[in-house]
Order: C-alpha cells, then structure tokens, then sequence
C-alpha cells in the first residue's frame, strides 16, 4: 500500500481517490507519520473479515485424522512395479 504525504495528495487527490474507489487504498501521511488510510466504501470492515481460527473450539479434529486413508496409500504404492 503506498504512502503519500498531505501535499503530494492534495496535488493528485483525484487519481488517488479514483484508485482507491477500484480497490487500491492508499496511506496519507504528515512528515511521514501516516494520519489515514483512504479505502472505498464498499470495503470489508475489519470486523467482517475472516480471520484464522475463527471457529476455534466449535469443532473437534479426530485423535487418528493423519492416518485416515493409510492402508489404501499404502496399496498405491505397493502397486506400483
């Protein structure tokens, strides 16, 4: 995602917001500490996106969940000549 300070933006504001409207947020920063970031309106909210682990703890992995399907791997490859 790219930065631009307040004066850069301010001289290519319509670029950036047409950017940023197809899905190319952009930072604005003032002496290079970033202030905000400028993303479309129909961009996911941080709470609607899925994270990793979001049902952690609703379902359960089986203890033998590695082994399932050995003995028919096994067969494929002592097939093999």
């Amino acid at each position: 995602m790219r930065t631009y300070n307040i004066h850069e933006a301010k001289t290519q504001l319509s670029r950036l917001v047409d950017q940023a409207a197809k899905g190319e947020p952009f930072i604005i920063a003032k002496a290079g500490k970033p202030l905000v970031k400028v993303t479309p309106l129909d961009a996911p909210e941080v709470s609607q996106m899925k994270r990793l682990g979001f049902l952690a703890g609703q379902i359960r992995v089986p203890d033998d969940f590695d082994r399932w399907g050995a003995a028919e791997i096994e067969q494929l490859f002592d097939a093999v000549p």
